[in-house]
């Protein structure tokens, strides 16, 4: 069966409305030109890989007797290359932790916090938040955006992403190696990410620790899904709210 979230994509798609951030065609007339080209380290409570691309429901999580379904997430990126307008996003870094909820048949998510890294500027955060709405087409029940010190490293076959040192969140990776070359990962190169143009292909690197660490929602997994993706978004082709969202 073919997930809604896919179809959703390919459709005119539902953005992050419900927190009245704005959307659609009367919005882009205000907004400045985009793109952003980004690298982002991921990994999700769920099993391998990403039930969220094909299902309605992500992974089901055994507590006691209960099986839940939930994604608890953290998204790490790296601004290559990117603009918004005059300003230029180059270098920056934002985090995404979020909770996709047990359903996606309505494109309504549960929680999601935006961490810009303290280093960008009000101007950078303002474009980064235009393409995180753009990029992610769904509605929040729960939306709210924070700052930290976000540290990005990649290198070899493992990544590694820490906010305010790990004290708040943690994504690390280890790239799972093919049966015929250990030492080569296994890429998915024909799926689309969320919104964006293209990407480069998904790199499957099961997580080695993945936590969210504050507050009432925090969380820690490990040994479950993540991937690195380097991905294209911009402002033309990125999708819109339908009307009257």
């Amino acid at each position: 069966m073919k997930s809604p979230f896919l179809s959703s994509l390919s459709a005119s798609a539902v953005l992050l409305t419900g927190l009245a951030l704005g959307s659609g065609p009367a919005m882009a007339a205000q907004s400045p030109e985009w793109s952003m080209n980004a690298t982002v380290i991921e990994a999700c409570s769920c099993t391998m890989f990403c039930p969220c691309y094909f299902n309605t429901k992500p992974s089901a999580h055994h507590e006691g007797h209960e099986a839940k379904h939930y994604c608890r997430a953290n998204n790490a990126y790296k601004v290559n290359t990117g603009h918004y307008g005059d300003v230029k996003l180059d270098g920056a870094k934002w985090w995404i932790s979020t909770d996709l909820g047990g359903d996606f048949s309505k494109m309504q998510m549960d929680w999601v916090v935006l961490t810009f890294d303290k280093a960008t500027t009000k101007e950078q955060r303002e474009g980064i938040t235009e393409v995180a709405k753009r990029l992610f087409p769904v509605k929040w029940n729960s939306f709210k955006t924070a700052e930290g010190d976000i540290t990005w490293n990649q290198a070899g076959n493992e990544a590694h992403a820490l906010l305010d040192g790990g004290k708040t969140a943690e994504v690390h990776l280890k790239a799972a190696g093919n049966a015929d070359n250990p030492a080569q990962p296994i890429v998915i190169n024909n799926l689309k990410y969320w919104g964006a143009r293209k990407n480069d292909g998904f790199v499957l690197m099961p997580n080695v620790v993945e936590a969210y660490r504050v507050g009432d929602k925090a969380f820690e997994y490990k040994g479950t899904n993540g991937f690195m993706l380097t991905l294209d978004v911009d402002s033309k082709t990125a999708p819109f709210a339908p009307a009257g969202q």
